[in-house]
């Protein structure tokens, strides 16, 4: 079960997972972002049998608000399972909470959401980041000017909306922090 929330991000009800997608009912997600002090982006590559863009890089950790959870408890959970990594609230750096709506071409899915955007400096290797198995399949990093010089060739291998939102809302906030 998921909170289903309006226009002003207020709680109205709460449906299941799958009713919310085939729906397209308003409802919260989170991003977090690990990027490198030299400003490569790391991103997840969700597992081929996803519900929604299966196959495609996403954001280094995604999820869903839970019910009676804030956006910043989901950053923290879902950050642990999605990288093995447990983070101290205090490690985020809230960069903008977006609304965004997409459909899903392969499965027809509706991702309809106020999805709040965090930032984490990582420090690390990518081989100390865990593969959440069942959901993802690795993970690849690119750096800001690739991502900017991308062709629509290379842009088919992320999620579309998230691909856009970061190259035209995400990446100056994220700049600033690095």
């Amino acid at each position: 079960m998921l909170d289903v929330v309006n226009e002003n991000d207020e709680v109205i009800g709460q449906k299941p997972r799958d009713i919310i997608h085939k729906e397209g009912l308003l409802h919260r997600e989170i991003h977090v972002w690990f990027v490198t002090p030299d400003g490569e982006i790391i991103f997840q590559r969700r597992a081929k049998d996803k519900d929604t863009y299966p196959d495609l890089l996403d954001a280094t950790v995604g999820g869903h608000v839970e019910p009676g959870e804030s956006y910043l408890d989901a950053a923290v959970k879902e950050t642990t399972e999605e990288t093995g990594f447990k983070l101290n609230p205090a490690d985020f750096h809230e960069l903008k909470k977006l609304r965004t709506r997409s459909e899903d071409k392969v499965t027809g899915m509706i991702n309809n959401t106020f999805r709040m955007q965090y930032l984490y400096i990582f420090r690390g290797k990518m081989s100390d980041l865990h593969i959440e198995n069942g959901k993802a399949i690795g993970f690849e990093a690119y750096s800001i000017e690739e991502l900017r010089k991308m062709n629509d060739a290379d842009k088919s291998k992320f999620i579309p909306v998230n691909y856009s939102t970061l190259i035209s809302e995400l990446l100056v906030p994220i700049r600033k922090h690095i």
